[in-house]
């Protein structure tokens, strides 16, 4: 075990806006459907002080160090105004400085830029937007229990691009009911075609506790899903998308905030249900929020903390996890450097996987061959 330096570890900070107009049949997030239909002034704003005295609760866990990325998750956080995000960052700033360039990325529903215009968001300091989209054709999303329709998807596009973003994902699903190869296709055809510079690509997959769990549709064959996924990848490579994740696929800049996650950075996290991961002297701690909004704004911020250390046994898998996702892997010091332990201890294992092909042959990088990124699931077992 070496020591462990948590001002040499980026710093992210995750926010949690817990409300949705709707909850989606396919959704497992913690969302939940706002009071009455609207999100009133006043709900907004009790939230926002909340956040802040959230945030004051992990000042300590900063040791020293600024925000690097900044990533606002939900449910739907355009349901918050554009001045309430300028207060909100007014106030996180004055507590812990963000760093030169933050990014700070805003997840956005598509006819459901529920407060304001885009603009007042790029005003307020947001610098990318993630519009979930999940599909450009009308049916689906109806299926989907989306409330958008395709013409919002593409105006949403479109007017965030107006506005002033030049940072723009578009999250798509595929893999729906009843979806045909050429409707997959098409809507990775919109998405390039009206702008999106980044492209979050996955698989619909249910989950428990989902409606979708309880009614089960019927999806596509195997053999659709696995055309879906060739053509699709052969298409975006051909327009210049780089896949640089398991589901990632970028024309720009990668994605700041995630790539610190599956690099196995630290990041703060304020809200309902918000979880986060830090780096102490001592070891390295996962911790999550309280999770339904009323009793979140109930407790004090002291009391929303659930703390678990991640133990040394677990530290490889948990590394992996994240790390292997990138199709070009991290450096292999970094496990060293973010773990505290010595990458010694899995040399067996790793050569192993590397002489079965699963991995590559470079013992200055950790990274999955192309076939080990179709069996990652697989690979990734082997570390627990």
């Amino acid at each position: 075990m070496t020591d462990l330096n948590p001002a040499a570890i980026p710093l992210s900070l995750y926010i949690h806006m817990p409300w949705c107009m709707r909850k989606c049949p396919y959704c497992d997030f913690n969302s939940h459907a706002v009071p009455d239909g609207k999100l009133s002034l006043d709900l907004e704003q009790e939230y926002l002080h909340a956040l802040v005295e959230d945030f004051k609760t992990q000042l300590d866990f900063a040791q020293g160090r600024q925000i690097h990325s900044v990533f606002i998750g939900g449910g739907t956080p355009s349901l918050i105004s554009a001045q309430g995000y300028q207060w909100l960052f007014n106030q996180l700033k004055a507590l812990l400085p963000f760093e030169e360039g933050c990014e700070i990325t805003l997840e956005a529903n598509p006819g459901t830029v529920e407060h304001d215009p885009f603009a007042g968001y790029l005003a307020a300091g947001i610098n990318r937007l993630s519009i979930g989209v999940q599909s450009f054709n009308t049916e689906h999303l109806k299926k989907l229990g989306r409330i958008h329709s395709n013409e919002d998807a593409i105006s949403a596009i479109a007017h965030a691009k107006e506005a002033g973003f030049e940072r723009i994902n578009v999250d798509l699903m595929h893999g729906l009911p009843e979806q045909t190869l050429e409707q997959a296709l098409n809507d990775l055809k919109l998405a390039v075609e009206n702008g999106a510079t980044h492209i979050s690509w996955y698989q619909l997959t249910i989950e428990p506790n989902t409606v979708f769990f309880r009614t089960q549709p019927i999806l596509p064959v195997d053999e659709v899903l696995e055309e879906i996924q060739e053509q699709g990848e052969a298409y975006l490579k051909a327009q210049g998308f780089i896949n640089y994740e398991v589901s990632a696929w970028r024309k720009e800049l990668p994605s700041a905030h995630n790539l610190n996650y599956w690099q196995f950075g630290d990041y703060l996290s304020i809200g309902a249900g918000a979880h986060g991961k830090v780096t102490q002297a001592d070891g390295i701690y996962r911790f999550q929020k309280t999770r339904l909004p009323k009793d979140y704004l109930a407790k004090v911020p002291a009391e929303h903390l659930q703390f678990k250390r991640i133990e040394a046994e677990d530290m490889p898998f948990e590394f992996m996890m994240n790390a292997l996702r990138l199709n070009n892997g991290v450096a292999a010091k970094l496990y060293a450097e973010r773990t505290g332990l010595s990458l010694n201890g899995l040399n067996a294992l790793l050569t192993s996987l590397r002489q079965r092909k699963l991995m590559v042959e470079d013992p200055e990088r950790l990274a999955c061959t192309e076939q080990g990124h179709v069996f990652l699931n697989s690979v990734l077992e082997e570390f627990l």
